[in-house]
């Protein structure tokens, strides 16, 4: 009587072998889930720290532009940190719609920043400049 009961008890203890793998094959299917997760979520990390640091240097050069309207030149370039950068300065109106008692004349700026990895990012303001070039 007591060798069935130990028999009996060995059968019902532990895991059977395909229990085993089955279970093996279900965490390996949810860690390679979170690992493409937590991948992914540092590939995007990645890339907004690189578009900010993008849009902080075209910020920078934006910022450094002659103030208090004075006189620009038609066309800027140069590198700040590694990132090229270009920018173009023309009239945003022609002379015909232009206000013919204003002692400003509105500038269009087109800055244009291109990062070491390849990015570019452009954009255009209005500046407004003096009409004679005075201060």
């Amino acid at each position: 009587m007591s060798r069935r009961k130990s028999s009996r008890r060995r059968s019902e203890a532990g895991f059977t072998m395909i229990e085993a793998v089955i279970a093996l094959a279900l965490l390996s299917i949810v860690l390679a889930a979170v690992g493409s997760l937590v991948a992914r979520n540092v590939r995007g990390a990645q890339q907004l720290e690189q578009h900010t640091a993008l849009m902080q240097t075209a910020r920078l050069i934006a910022s450094r532009l002659p103030q208090e309207g004075q006189p620009l030149p038609t066309e800027l370039s140069g590198r700040e940190a590694g990132y090229r950068w270009q920018m173009r300065i023309s009239p945003f109106v022609d002379a015909d719609t232009a206000v013919p008692d204003s002692p400003f004349v509105p500038q269009r700026v087109e800055l244009r920043v291109q990062s070491p990895t390849g990015a570019i990012v452009s954009f255009e303001t209005v500046r407004l400049q003096y009409r004679d070039g005075r201060q």
